[in-house]
């Protein structure tokens, strides 16, 4: 079997033991929330089982893909295990219980564990394929592919503190979010998120193999920006955040700019 393949074949075996897993945890401790903490965690789990089953890629590469999506990935998975800490279950998971009553184990198992697994597969495979192809050296595009990475890696870890503190403020119940990087954009977070994998996907794609990573890129942005992330998350606040449509009228959606002067009226 080629590197390629042994990079693909392990990476998708592990994906499915650790989801299988993660479902069954979440059947007994009745939380479908976990996923999101393993979504993290699954990526880290993918670049250490290809960097350890595959033998032929460059070195450097590997190492670098490897510390990137690990320290992307614990992070996330750090960060989102702090928040949901001692709270109830999510309210998508909530919503699918009640619909679907004492099918919900069996629905989840294919609509929100293996439609993840499947995805974190996609996703990944700038960090799969990269790991496989041993030319040529890092080169510059490498260089840009980490630069980018850290830009997207600030986005969301000073966006996460920066909202982490905002609410822990009781004053602010209620109250939208327009401060610092939110200012700049509705979601600096999942702008971060785009950004850490397109740098993971540059650094991939040095390589001939490994430019086909830019695919996962492509997936997880879209997904942040058109499926479940912008688009979902906004279709409750507007309910729930007082003011957020006037912040939506004057804020970008995902790439940060100015926000938009407020119009004016004549009489």
């Amino acid at each position: 079997m080629s590197p390629t393949a042994t990079a693909l074949t392990a990476a998708a075996t592990a994906i499915g033991v650790l989801m299988l897993i993660t479902w069954v945890i979440s059947l007994v401790v009745r939380n479908a929330s976990i996923v999101d903490i393993v979504w993290g965690l699954g990526f880290v789990v993918v670049a250490w089982t290809v960097f350890l089953t595959v033998d032929g890629g460059n070195d450097t590469r590997r190492i670098l893909l490897v510390l990137m999506t690990t320290v992307w990935g614990l992070r996330l998975a750090g960060y989102l295990g702090w928040r949901n800490h001692g709270k109830p279950e999510d309210y998508r998971y909530r919503a699918m219980r009640k619909r679907w009553g004492s099918r919900f184990a069996l629905v989840s198992l294919g609509t929100v564990f293996a439609f993840q697994g499947l995805m974190m597969w996609i996703v990944s495979l700038p960090v799969q394929l990269g790991q496989a192809d041993p030319t040529p050296d890092v080169g510059p595009l490498a260089i840009v592919g980490v630069a980018v990475w850290l830009v997207g890696l600030f986005f969301e870890v000073v966006g996460d503190a920066q909202l982490a503190r905002f609410k822990a403020d009781p004053a602010n119940a209620g109250i939208v979010m327009d401060r610092g990087l939110w200012r700049y954009t509705r979601h600096p977070n999942y702008f971060g998120d785009a950004c850490v994998w397109w740098g993971i996907a540059l650094v991939a794609a040095e390589t001939g193999t490994g430019s086909w990573g830019l695919i996962g890129a492509a997936l997880m942005t879209l997904l942040l920006r058109r499926v479940s992330g912008v688009t979902l998350l906004e279709k409750s606040l507007v309910k729930r955040r007082q003011g957020y449509e006037d912040y939506v009228a004057r804020t970008s959606p995902f790439v940060p700019r100015p926000p938009r002067r407020a119009a004016v009226t004549r009489d």
